[in-house]
């Protein structure tokens, strides 16, 4: 399985679609928890204004995606009225997400630049400004289908320089993350995975801390909090959860925690809830 599917399997986005058609004024988004934004311009034009005021001028078919929360407003052209579909981005976990945190604030591109994209993005437009059965679960799985089309298009165009992405875009990297995230609980050392990246380990070493952004070791740890903050939000018992991700012990993952979070594994849950 390539490692985009492995993330996608453990990690959901999943879309709402919460307006279709013709966009008048101006449109506030605040921030919320464990969501994202999607505006997907048919036509028309808006400025779109980031939360540091930076100003953004969409007038042809555009794809413009808050990967995580971003305050925002959309302010609808007067001269020429846009039409557009929005979508909420809701991410299932209330911990991180590693795809929307290795994107930046705002990915934004025309629909031309890519052919999937575009075809994708007419399906979606044919669907939502129609009234036809099943209309809304229809965008809704349509708009999924799209976000996908998105990160593959930021992996396959090297969009992203640093990062989770830009290594999964990295061809020997990739194997090495795919068999990271497919067995967090294997004791990796720098060896094993030089090996699989066909490197010697100090040039793993420096090519993965210099494209993913940290050091091998430390994104095994992280990639380890991730999966335990997840199994231990489905109750699952911190010894369980420690041999989950390839740790002896409860007290072990917990000495992770602290080091990493600053609290025990059950401190953080408790704080989640």
């Amino acid at each position: 399985m390539d490692p985009l599917s492995v993330i996608l399997q453990r990690f959901s986005m999943n879309t709402d679609v919460f307006f279709t058609g013709n966009l008048c004024g101006i449109s506030n988004f605040n921030r919320e928890p464990n969501k994202g934004h999607l505006h997907l311009l048919q036509s028309g034009e808006i400025t779109i204004i980031d939360e540091q005021g930076v100003s953004h001028l969409i007038d042809e078919p555009t794809v413009m995606f808050f990967p995580t929360q971003h305050a925002h407003r959309v302010i609808a052209s007067k001269d020429n009225p846009p039409k557009l579909v929005c979508a909420n981005i809701v991410y299932s976990e209330n911990t991180a997400n590693p795809i929307a945190d290795a994107l930046p604030r705002l990915l934004c591109f025309k629909l031309s630049e890519n052919e999937a994209l575009m075809k994708t993005a007419q399906w979606l437009f044919e669907e939502a400004f129609n009234e036809d059965s099943g209309r809304l679960p229809m965008i809704n799985s349509l708009t999924d289908i799209f976000i996908i089309y998105v990160l593959r298009h930021v992996i396959d165009n090297n969009i992203m320089q640093h990062g989770l992405l830009a290594g999964l875009a990295h061809p020997q990297l990739s194997k090495v993350l795919l068999a990271i995230h497919d067995a967090p609980e294997r004791q990796w050392g720098l060896e094993d995975m030089a090996a699989l990246a066909l490197m010697s380990r100090s040039k793993f070493a420096d090519v993965f801390k210099r494209t993913v952004g940290q050091s091998p070791g430390d994104y095994i740890i992280d990639w380890r909090i991730i999966i335990a903050k997840g199994l231990l939000q489905q109750n699952k018992p911190v010894s369980i959860v420690a041999n989950a991700v390839g740790y002896e012990n409860g007290s072990a993952l917990a000495r992770v925690f602290r080091k990493k979070l600053g609290i025990s594994p059950k401190q953080w849950l408790e704080d989640t809830l």
